[in-house]
């Protein structure tokens, strides 16, 4: 059976000048225009295709990849913007519509935004929207404090970044425990910190707690011999220079300087870390 918005094999029936007739079994015939249609194409072929309806209602099928499915999250960028919405590059001829009551914010040409793609029952089209949480699982999420996840930032606020939770719930991640730079789009893992009474999730970039210590450490003592067994850095420091030369957020920094210091592998002074003799 043919499924709009997503990749299917369906065999050809017929060819024409004009293009092929595809087997969408109960959607009926599904044409596959010509300069769609491989070399040396015929009846009895199966074809990975993609479906979709266009502008004048039909089922219509092309052998282009989209970037993103019906069902999926995607950072895609505008190409077009009108007074009905906008339209998105997702790697078809075709571009992806995303109405303006879809819109969380205006959609500026040239910019990108995360999108979830979608078949509006009304009208069978496939749709975009960028107010995601509507989308989201409205399931409890069942995530254990200092489990690793995937994440995808797609909003800057105040409090800092909005980002989707294993592409299924929303997380925060806040600007004062942020210390790299952050795009809406961008892809990166992450960690649970909290969750919190209202079922709301507080991310991390790194581990939380103690567990996260012992990589960060051999980190901290890695960098500390490249610098010649000493450096110009204690938890006096800036955060931003601290994540700067080792990667890590000052409460991690301190964290770990701390079971150094016990372990008595570094020695700590007004000026500076050095390894200890």
């Amino acid at each position: 059976m043919a499924q709009v918005g997503r990749l299917n094999k369906l065999k050809v029936k017929s060819t024409r000048d004009y293009g092929v007739h595809l087997d969408g079994e109960d959607k009926g015939d599904v044409l596959l225009p010509s300069r769609y249609v491989p070399a040396n194409c015929r009846p009895g072929d199966e074809l990975e295709v993609f479906i979709y309806v266009d502008r004048e209602d039909r089922l219509r099928a092309t052998t282009q990849k989209p970037t993103v499915t019906v069902g999926q999250f995607a950072c895609l960028p505008v190409v077009e913007n009108t007074a009905a919405g906008a339209y998105l590059d997702w790697g078809l001829d075709l571009d992806l519509f995303v109405p303006k009551s879809e819109q969380q914010e205006q959609m500026r040409e040239g910019n990108a935004y995360v999108v979830f793609v979608f078949l509006d029952k009304q009208t069978r089209r496939i749709t975009a929207s960028s107010k995601l949480e509507k989308f989201l699982d409205l399931q409890s999420p069942e995530y254990r404090e200092g489990e690793q996840v995937d994440l995808v930032i797609y909003d800057k606020t105040d409090l800092g970044y909005k980002a989707l939770v294993n592409l299924a719930h929303e997380g925060m991640l806040y600007d004062s425990e942020v210390f790299q730079k952050l795009s809406v789009g961008q892809q990166l893992q992450g960690y649970i910190k909290k969750i919190r009474e209202d079922l709301k999730i507080d991310l991390a970039l790194q581990k939380p707690g103690y567990q996260g210590v012992d990589a960060s450490a051999q980190i901290i003592l890695e960098t500390i011999k490249e610098h010649g067994g000493k450096i110009a850095i204690t938890d006096k420091s800036q955060p931003e220079e601290i994540y700067a030369t080792f990667g890590v957020s000052k409460k991690t920094f301190k964290k770990a300087i701390g079971a150094l210091y016990k372990k008595r592998l570094i020695m700590i002074d007004i000026n500076g870390i050095k390894i200890a003799d």
